[in-house]
């Protein structure tokens, strides 16, 4: 077999020289997928939870709308028969003025105050009803919309950033939007016409002042708009970027605290709290400013209402009924327009933050039906991939290749910063290759369908990461349909089974958000058994054994055993010499170009030789 060695000497020692994060992968089920064990191991039952699938999100987000706009439809026409009745208040009052007070009619006065009371009771009713509407209304767009923004902020988080995870936060903001006071104010201005024709029936100079106050008012509102709308947008994305930089920190507090970095995150933080703050006082002082102006025209009003109408009342042109009712109705007819403007700022964030949930949902990668194909062996070929991050320009992985059989092991290894981790997650799918093709099974990973894909792979990254929950969780994938003889297989594949029966709740063991109680050797080995779970035909191992003493490392290789028994392809991403002794090739990778890759016994003593230490 011909063997190349070139390029510079590997760098010396045995720590780990490479970082990776933890794709979270989202997941389905479907009768056929080859999700359970393979032919060695107990079939999973099917699951009785629903799954998210990346298509789905389009469907979701259009069906969901729809529903959601009926429901705000019937509100509609809520908001229409509530603002009728309360036209009742204003004619009472007329009535009792001119006619009332004139005939001294007791009767009439307690007519009329039965079908005002009525009338009064139907409203409270009706917006009783309304608002029970909107809180399920709201409810309804947590429930549809919140496991599939989940779904999608994972999938679209795999460059390793959890920005999108923010949109669980905008999902909240327009459930808060739809029950709060902005948006019923919103819906009861489409009735606004009609109570400014009831002033205009009342007399045509009253309504004449109405319409002008309503025009000045509608001029501040899209003035509001245009000298708010920048610093709005301005405030909440130097809000976003504080908040990720606070969650850095509780990510990384012990290291932050062990190295005395507190006082430099906190004022990162702080820096972009400030500008936040900043922005969101400008946009805060020209909206109060536009409101003040608005009440203040709005009040005006109110007096030129009175003024004038005592004055047509002193003219015999109308009653002081009529100027009372024409106040009461040119109130109601200004109040939507004046909420809006007041409640401006909410509605901004409102329509923002459910674009993002839109754009999320709508741009989440892979929403076409993928074929469900048979379960794969675990063949793998690498065809002259590159790799070009946007929007940098520097090549990380140029024209690399590789082809490994079902059951074939292959390390990698190679100074820091080489590639190594970033080919480890173009393997298992979470990074797709600018040029070149990854193949499992001879199909392209980008045309396999992601959850089953996902369930045929297993992925130890090199920053381990359990989630918050027992041993059997982390190990079950968090799957709730897993069986307990699918978990300990994957535990005895993986030689951790005695370590955790060594634990006081075994198997139950509740592990923390921190990884506590586990050291990290511990954590590690738990994963590594995750990574076994559901048997699958291709794992990705990088830096296995970074956090292993002896009996962790001895246990390794008894697991990298067991899955050539089981015909599962390995690659591992490695510098220590224990695990390179335990594969059948070796690749040496720098600066993102194959330097060797050959047989283990062929490449080990070129690799000894050249730098022991690297080896």
């Amino acid at each position: 077999m011909e063997m190349e060695i070139a390029g510079p000497e590997p760098s010396a020692g045995d720590a780990p020289i490479a970082e990776a994060t933890s794709p979270f992968a989202t997941r389905a089920a479907k009768p056929g997928s080859g999700g359970g064990a393979n032919n060695s191991g107990p079939a999973l039952p099917l699951p009785k939870e629903r799954r998210w699938r990346d298509r789905d999100f389009r469907d979701v987000l259009t069906v969901g709308m729809s529903d959601i706009r009926r429901s705000m439809i019937v509100v509609a026409v809520f908001s229409f028969w509530i603002n009728l009745l309360i036209l009742g208040v204003p004619v009472y009052l007329f009535n009792i003025s001119d006619r009332v007070l004139t005939s001294r009619s007791i009767d009439t006065l307690i007519m009329l105050t039965i079908v005002i009371i009525g009338a009064i009771l139907s409203h409270v009713f009706l917006d009783m009803v309304r608002r029970f509407i909107l809180m399920r209304v709201a409810v309804d767009v947590e429930t549809r919309l919140g496991a599939p923004v989940v779904s999608a902020a994972a999938r679209a988080s795999q460059n390793g950033s959890s920005a999108e995870f923010q949109v669980l936060s905008d999902l909240q903001q327009v459930r808060n939007f739809i029950t709060g006071p902005v948006l019923l104010t919103m819906l009861d201005a489409p009735v606004a016409p009609i109570y400014l024709l009831a002033v205009f029936l009342i007399h045509p100079d009253l309504g004449w002042i109405v319409t002008i106050t309503g025009v000045a008012l509608l001029t501040f509102a899209v003035l509001n708009q245009k000298l708010t709308a920048v610093p709005f947008a301005r405030s909440t994305a130097f809000a976003v970027r504080a908040n990720l930089q606070a969650d850095a920190m509780a990510r990384n507090a012990g290291v932050m605290n062990a190295m005395g970095m507190v006082p430099e995150g906190v004022q990162i933080w702080g820096r972009e709290t400030a500008e936040s703050l900043k922005a969101q006082m400008v946009a805060q002082n020209r909206n109060t400013i536009i409101s003040g102006l608005s009440r203040f025209v709005r009040l005006c009003t109110q007096i030129a209402i009175l003024g004038w109408g005592a004055h047509l009342a002193l003219t015999a042109q109308l009653t002081a009924g009529m100027m009372i009712a024409a106040s009461i109705v040119g109130s109601r007819a200004l109040a939507p327009i004046e909420g809006t403007i007041d409640g401006w700022r909410s509605f901004v964030h409102a329509r923002t933050a459910y674009a993002r949930v839109s754009a999320l949902l709508r741009n989440s990668s892979l929403n076409l039906e993928r074929l469900r194909v048979p379960r794969p062996t675990g063949r793998l070929n690498v065809e002259r991939i590159l790799y070009v991050p946007p929007p940098q320009k520097r090549v990380i992985l140029n024209s690399v290749s590789l082809s490994l059989e079902p059951g074939e092991s292959l390390a990698i290894v190679g100074p820091s910063g080489s590639g190594k981790t970033t080919l480890g997650r173009m393997l298992v799918g979470s990074i797709a290759p600018t040029a070149g093709t990854v193949r499992l099974d001879l199909m392209d990973l980008r045309n396999w369908d992601p959850l089953q894909l996902g369930e045929n792979i297993g992925y130890l990254p090199q920053d381990v990461q359990l989630f918050p929950g027992s041993i059997k969780a982390n190990i079950a994938r968090m799957r709730s349909d897993a069986s307990d003889a699918a978990i300990f297989e994957a535990a005895e594949m993986a030689d951790v089974h005695e370590l955790i029966s060594s634990f006081s709740q075994g198997y139950e063991t509740v592990v923390a958000m921190d990884g506590s109680p586990l050291s990290g050797g511990q954590k590690q080995r738990v994963a590594l058994a995750r990574a076994f779970f559901n048997n699958p035909r291709l794992m990705v191992l990088d830096e296995p054994n970074s956090n292993l003493d002896s009996p962790g490392e001895a246990a390794l290789a008894r697991a990298l055993l067991r899955a050539k028994q089981k015909g599962i392809t390995v690659v591992a991403i490695t510098q220590r010499p224990t695990l390179l002794t335990s594969v059948d090739k070796i690749l040496l990778l720098d600066q993102g170009m194959v330097k060797a890759i050959g047989n283990r016994d062929e490449i080990l003593p070129a690799l000894l030789g050249r730098a022991p230490a690297a080896a």
